[in-house]
């Protein structure tokens, strides 16, 4: 079988310099021997906690990045030593507002990038208003871009990343810092280029995104792949579990460190929500541990105590929680 990417015992690492008057180098390894492959006209999902090597893979399967060791293709390409041949058949999506020309119109910036590629005027013509419309800019394709709200930027930088009518579409992290519709856009946008056959793969911190979009998903922390399934069964890793969550005030860690050594208790994950701190309790076993939680919480403003279906998410903190 021809996997659209392949990547076998890849590393990456970089030196860096500590110190002002007696500096010191060391060496950290970003990836440490990574393997995995994508099949054609898949998305794949690409997940991890900030610093685990999604963002230098990404960098090293679109070219942006030479790896330490190991093998990167791309379409049957060496995505360093065959870079040339492969730019033109790939393109990359980043987050945010990032490679877009703010005083240009969103007409005169994917101009602009079709002649980077090289496209022949009479195939812009066709391409850029079939992009505009597909990303749902048709009316204000003239406007200037430094107008736009974030969502419409973000769109932009679909449309911009298929202008070279690309196999393999990179995105890292694309409805970072958007708001829930303008998210839910950009995923069906996402579907849209997976049923025109191109294959993708996608960085997130969002678990419901990655459930909703991928076919298959990889959790990488500290430069290793901790798991690779689909969704689904990426979630039979919380089977037989519980999920208790506490909503509170003043929780600190050493509350933490006392509900994770509780009987049966796998994993704890803790997240700021407005004022408030959701602590997550992973636990297995027919014994509810509600009660041993709550008396550990005893110094803290209960708001709600919840408990629910195991999801990705669940999988998720399992896997790499405990490190993060």
């Amino acid at each position: 079988m021809t996997f659209a990417v392949e990547v076998k015992n890849l590393t990456r690492e970089y030196q860096i310099t500590k110190g002002i008057i007696n500096k010191k180098k060391s060496k950290v390894r970003a990836l440490k021997g990574i393997e995995f492959s994508i099949n054609k006209g898949e998305i794949f999902g690409l997940l991890g906690p900030n610093g685990a090597g999604k963002t230098t893979t990404i960098k090293i399967l679109s070219t942006l990045l030479a790896p330490t060791s190991g093998e990167a293709k791309v379409l049957g390409h060496n995505t360093f030593k065959e870079a040339k041949k492969l730019r033109s058949k790939i393109n990359f999506i980043f987050g945010g507002e990032r490679n877009l020309y703010w005083r240009l119109s969103a007409k005169d910036n994917l101009i602009y990038f079709s002649d980077l590629y090289k496209i022949d005027r009479s195939i812009q013509k066709k391409r850029i208003p079939e992009l505009i419309e597909m990303v749902g800019l048709k009316g204000r394709e003239g406007e200037k871009v430094e107008t736009f709200s974030k969502g419409m930027k973000q769109r932009l930088q679909i449309a911009r990343g298929l202008i070279n009518n690309p196999q393999i579409i990179f995105l890292d992290e694309p409805t970072i810092g958007l708001d829930p519709i303008g998210a839910r856009d950009l995923r069906g946008i996402i579907n849209k280029l997976k049923d025109r056959g191109k294959t993708l793969l996608l960085t997130t911190h969002y678990m419901h995104e990655a459930e909703e979009l991928c076919d298959r998903v990889a959790i990488i922390n500290g430069g290793k792949i901790k798991a690779l399934d689909t969704p689904s069964g990426l979630k039979k890793l919380t089977v037989g579990k519980s999920i208790l969550e506490i909503k509170a005030l003043n929780v600190n860690q050493d509350i933490i460190k006392k509900v994770t050594v509780l009987n049966n208790v796998e994993a704890v994950n803790i997240k700021d929500i407005d004022q408030f701190q959701v602590v997550q309790i992973q636990y297995s076993g027919d014994n509810d541990i509600t009660e041993d939680a709550i008396k550990i919480m005893n110094g803290c403003k209960i708001k709600n105590i919840n408990h629910r279906v195991a999801s990705l998410e669940d999988a998720y903190i399992k896997l790499v929680g405990e490190e993060i």
